[in-house]
């Protein structure tokens, strides 16, 4: 394939040749391209950007690379991506929460990244959780329990599974066109009405800074928006973890607390926050009234019984979902050993140090470091405390949870991850900023 007319219009900064683009993509997802043209295209992209008539045709072509669901005549659907954070699992609650009120949410979710933990991992901590459904099988089983949790397979958008592993050995990871596409391209293909994006930025994101993540939220909202999906970008902090565990069978215990009315508040807003953005992008209601539903089946557990529902959907026996909602440590089990960390003197948590916490529960088999790792669900952190607490000094402020026992520097180590001083800091307002595409309503 000759790609100098692409090449050059890249250079130029100009839109490449839409024939060209096209047969470029579909060349990818077939085969035709080679992985040395590819390669060259990338490149290209990562050095000198596109514009954003082309990421918009980039991302509409890498989503019919592969299959589309189409829906009947029904509710909305909607789902959610969020870039990676530390305790990040709303997920979990949010896909089970908006089918409570009567929303379609074929989620596609990926595995963990570095340091953040995956959806998926967390969700195959549960036994017998299937997260390997081909599209029909996502249908059947949004059109029964009201959504799904499925991994991203090749069925979808098989274009971005080559071009990702192309900038996974070519250094063009960090590209906004490329990311943009990638993550869109899969989003679009379910066949999306609405979607918010969550967009973390901080200590423990991969956008460090307000500005780069406003970029990428704008670039991920335009293309959204240019395939005709009601978008709304949510930029929120990530410099400290979210909630009260962190590692993955932790995190399910958590969900499951705030599906059972109690659990975390940090965790719980950002489910409202970003369930609200879609309830009122697609249900014609207000702000506040949107808000209402989301804490009403939080809190009286419709959402709760919809995970149980999705679970067995999806694989688990209908007696451990149901002791899994009731109780679930007594089915996630829990790591042998925790070491808990004490608080050193009276004052009042100054500030976690999320980045080094999510790499030691790595190292531990919390998350990978080859693609063929495996994890250790068991692995990560409960915090007895959060920013700004009150503590006395020999208080719990953190528990780690660990399978193999922990050396001196290692225990020195964790007693770091936490400061303690006075006077009192202020928690983290999650909400940074919003970016809202044209169709979403105001």
């Amino acid at each position: 394939m000759n790609l100098t007319p692409l090449l050059n219009a890249l250079q130029a900064g100009t839109d490449q040749p839409r024939d060209l683009l096209l047969a470029f993509v579909e060349g990818v997802a077939n085969g035709s391209v080679d992985h040395e043209t590819a390669t060259s295209w990338l490149k290209a992209v990562h050095q000198h950007g596109c514009t954003r008539s082309d990421t918009v045709l980039l991302t509409e072509a890498m989503r019919a690379s592969g299959a589309i669901l189409t829906w009947p005549e029904g509710p909305p659907v909607v789902d959610k991506h969020s870039t990676g954070g530390v305790g990040d699992k709303m997920s979990l609650m949010l896909a089970p929460a908006l089918a409570a009120c009567g929303l379609r949410v074929p989620m596609l979710a990926g595995r963990g990244l570095g340091h953040t933990g995956g959806t998926i991992d967390k969700l195959e901590a549960i036994p017998g959780f299937n997260c390997q459904l081909t599209p029909e099988a996502m249908m059947e089983a949004v059109a029964n329990v009201g959504c799904c949790i499925a991994v991203q397979n090749d069925a979808i958008a098989p274009t971005d599974g080559v071009l990702y592993a192309l900038r996974d050995v070519t250094d063009t990871i960090d590209s906004l066109p490329l990311i943009t596409a990638s993550i869109v391209s899969k989003k679009a293909a379910e066949g999306l009405d609405a979607l918010v994006l969550d967009v973390k930025v901080g200590e423990a994101a991969f956008m460090k800074t307000l500005d780069d993540a406003r970029a990428l939220a704008v670039s991920m909202v335009e293309a959204a928006t240019g395939l005709g999906i009601k978008t709304e970008a949510q930029i929120t902090d990530m410099n400290a973890p979210i909630g009260t565990h962190v590692g993955n069978a932790l995190e399910v215990i958590e969900s499951i607390e705030v599906m059972q009315g109690r659990g975390s508040a940090d965790t719980r807003e950002l489910v409202v926050l970003q369930g609200t953005a879609l309830l009122t992008m697609t249900m014609e209601i207000r702000a506040e009234e949107a808000e209402q539903r989301m804490r009403t089946v939080l809190n009286n557990g419709a959402a709760l019984d919809v995970f149980q529902a999705m679970c067995v959907q999806q694989g688990v026996e209908p007696s451990v979902a149901a002791a899994l909602v009731a109780d679930p440590q007594s089915v996630l089990g829990q790591a042998p050993h925790q070491t808990t960390i004490l608080a050193t003197e009276t004052g009042h948590v100054g500030s976690f140090q999320t980045m080094a916490m999510a790499q030691f529960a790595r190292s531990h088999g919390a998350g990978r470091f080859h693609l063929d790792d495996a994890i250790d669900p068991l692995v990560g952190f409960v915090l007895h405390r959060t920013m700004g607490s009150p503590v006395t000094k020999n208080d719990p402020v953190l528990t780690f949870h660990h399978t193999r026992p922990l050396d001196d520097d290692e225990t020195s180590t964790l007693v770091q991850f936490v400061s303690v001083g006075s006077p009192s800091t202020t928690p983290p307002t999650r909400l940074v900023e919003r970016i809202q595409s044209s169709l979403t309503k105001p």
